[in-house]
């Protein structure tokens, strides 16, 4: 999708999801700046390369395939 990123992660108990999501996003955004160094020029919406919006679920019963598939066709479904 242009606009988002799915990553399917698999974490203990004890690790709360927001800390995944900011640590994700902190380190990707240091590696894109770096090398990628007239993005840092551009304006963005916010202070950041990431918006501060994060989704989270639990995928149950269901397969590591079924939804590495489900993530594969979200842009057909779009």
């Amino acid at each position: 999708m242009p606009d988002h990123v799915h990553v399917f992660v698999q974490a203990d108990h004890t690790t709360a999801p927001v800390e995944i999501a900011k640590t994700m996003k902190s380190i990707s955004a240091v590696h894109i700046f770096s090398t990628f160094k007239d993005l840092k020029k551009r304006r963005f919406w916010g202070s950041g390369l990431w918006s501060d919006g994060t989704f989270y679920s639990s995928v149950g019963g269901a397969s590591e395939e079924a939804v590495k598939q489900y993530i594969a066709t979200q842009k057909q479904r779009g």
